[in-house]
């Protein structure tokens, strides 16, 4: 629809237009806005990554192949989307005094990952020790910060409040597709938040979390922290990469930024929707054999908020 306005009437066009959209909907009723809210709220996203018995990354699956249940109960697949979905990611960089020269292996490995974007992807930097720094805001450029030179290894570990930060970021993106890439020792020694908490803040984003363990392999606590960067990404449907260094790191970050364009974004609208802050487990089945599926395995009903 084309709308004339003379002259003297242009100024105010702006708030006119806002007006002609505004109305309409408050014609329809609380009812009709109540539900798009509903719905938009309870969606379910699922970012699945498949693989053939060789490992490969697999394309080309159809919508009616997939089935989703929550507890047990098949859901109604009401988004679908597969590789042409751009992604919003997060790389979070540990620069704490325990990863010493590690800082520069991370660095690259960022870098490189910069280098598989597609024009339509987004992806921040920031850099942790005693606080969370952004490095780099969102963007689709291939061009990193200087800033990122500037990383030096230094002062505590606030590993969890980063992961917090990212996911609160990339709760207000506009992509389906979300991931955090961590970097880390996995020694968190001052942060202000759990890793339950920070785990429980990716999986609302609907958040993948990639970990990339960069402790050295001698080290004495270094079983008890992958165990907490492999809880990251086999809660969030991600993946834990073991001390990798050179050329293995380059690897490592080539594939992420494969998968991530290679994946299928799924949403669903639960068929349980009471609100009581429970856990929900998520399977995901597709109908060819031999496949493996990686994404998340549920996610906590949160329960309503009191006025």
């Amino acid at each position: 629809m084309l709308f004339y306005f003379p002259r003297q009437f242009r100024p105010f066009v702006p708030a006119i237009l806002i007006l002609l959209v505004f109305i309409p909907n408050v014609a329809m009723g609380q009812e009709t806005e109540e539900s798009s809210i509903t719905i938009d709220s309870t969606l379910v996203i699922l970012n699945a990554a498949i693989t053939d018995a060789n490992g490969r990354l697999v394309s080309g699956l159809k919508k009616n192949e997939f089935t989703i249940l929550e507890d047990g109960i098949e859901q109604t697949v009401d988004f679908f989307s597969a590789e042409e979905t751009p992604f919003a990611a997060v790389i979070l960089i540990d620069t704490s005094g325990s990863m010493g020269r590690s800082v520069s292996l991370a660095r690259a490995a960022a870098t490189r990952f910069l280098d598989g974007l597609r024009p339509d992807d987004n992806v921040a930097i920031y850099s942790f020790d005693t606080k969370v720094t952004l490095v780099q805001d969102f963007s689709n450029s291939r061009d990193v910060s200087e800033r990122i030179f500037d990383l030096k290894s230094y002062g505590w570990t606030v590993m969890n409040d980063a992961v917090f930060t990212a996911a609160e970021a990339l709760a207000n993106r506009p992509e389906k597709r979300r991931a955090i890439i961590l970097l880390s020792d996995g020694a968190d020694t001052r942060s202000s938040r759990s890793a339950s908490r920070a785990l429980q803040t990716a999986l609302a984003a609907d958040a993948a979390i990639y970990t990339v363990d960069m402790a050295p392999s001698g080290s004495s606590s270094a079983v008890q922290n992958r165990s907490v960067l492999r809880n990251f990404s086999q809660r969030t449907g991600g993946t834990f990469i073991s001390t990798p260094g050179g050329i293995a790191m380059r690897e490592a970050f080539e594939k992420i930024v494969a998968e991530l364009g290679v994946q299928y974004t799924l949403g669903y609208s639960p068929k349980n929707t009471v609100k009581d802050g429970t856990w929900r487990a998520i399977e995901v089945r597709v109908a060819r054999p031999r496949l493996t599926i990686r994404t998340r395995q549920g996610y906590t009903a949160e329960r309503a908020a009191r006025n």
